[in-house]
């Protein structure tokens, strides 16, 4: 299949660019926190009937989460995938416009930033995790979709019909990962989200949620791993086939199943 040839920029005027990856970022906020909005504004989703923030401190948030995922993420992509030539050179740090953010990095990024704005106000933090968790993978699939706008990280090569010829993946068509990840890490990680907050009230054992997410987001991204164009300045780590993506997100799978059955303990005992 030939790459649909958008334009990576939505509209200009004057020095000012909008792009889709810029408006993948706004969209992906903006409709989670309306989603977030909804389920405090639920109080019988929560433990006791009592959400964990008020809808002034989610929108307080807000702030907050955009520093986390865009500190995070690009100090995580430096760390993970470009150190070697950041040591060399280290104002390339601040080249954001030339790309590189890491999803690992922006999920410590906010997950530090949920810590510190529970504690400030004084906030149960796996109900504050639980609510973010939940919303996530909208943003995810907004994020995806702009990569795949944007012709970047792009698949392995492919002779499946619906393989795409990226204008900066050479002549051959390559496995659209983008949009598995999209369809996994997006649509799917939030359907099974909205089933377990709706139909089986996991809100209620608070970290359920966020074991769920973590365990959802690690699996997603190891198999589409495998269809995935290793970053070029690592390649495969080992055996052929590891990725750092692969790698960081192993551990995430026992530590999503450590908050689960933590949260399943803390829930019998609580009665």
């Amino acid at each position: 299949m030939p790459f649909p040839n958008i334009d990576p920029v939505i509209f200009s005027i004057g020095p000012l660019s909008v792009h889709w990856y810029g408006l993948a970022y706004v969209a992906g906020i903006l409709l989670g926190w309306l989603y977030a909005r909804r389920l405090i504004a639920s109080p019988a989703l929560w433990r006791n009937d009592t959400p964990p923030m008020t809808k002034q401190q989610l929108d307080d948030f807000l702030l907050w989460a955009a520093a986390g995922v865009v500190l995070g993420g690009r100090l995580g992509y430096v760390l993970f995938y470009d150190f070697a030539a950041v040591s060399v050179d280290p104002l390339r740090i601040f080249a954001i416009t030339k790309g590189g953010m890491s999803f690992h990095g922006g999920l410590t990024g906010t997950t530090i930033a949920m810590i510190l704005f529970a504690r400030r106000h004084s906030l149960p933090v796996w109900s504050v995790f639980d609510t973010i968790a939940t919303v996530v993978p909208i943003g995810l699939f907004f994020g995806r979709i702009a990569n795949f706008i944007n012709g970047e990280l792009w698949g392995r090569l492919s002779d499946a019909p619906w393989a795409v010829v990226f204008p900066t993946g050479g002549p051959f068509a390559r496995h659209p990962s983008q949009l598995y990840e999209a369809g996994l890490e997006g649509i799917v990680l939030l359907i099974v989200a909205a089933i377990a907050v709706y139909a089986f009230k996991a809100l209620k054992a608070p970290g359920t949620v966020t074991g769920i997410f973590v365990i959802g987001y690690a699996l997603s991204r190891i198999f589409v791993e495998f269809f995935r164009e290793p970053d070029a300045q690592l390649g495969y780590l080992a055996f052929g086939w590891l990725t750092m993506g692969m790698l960081l997100s192993l551990p995430m799978v026992a530590l999503g199943i450590w908050a689960v059955v933590r949260a399943r303990l803390a829930a019998g005992k609580a009665g």
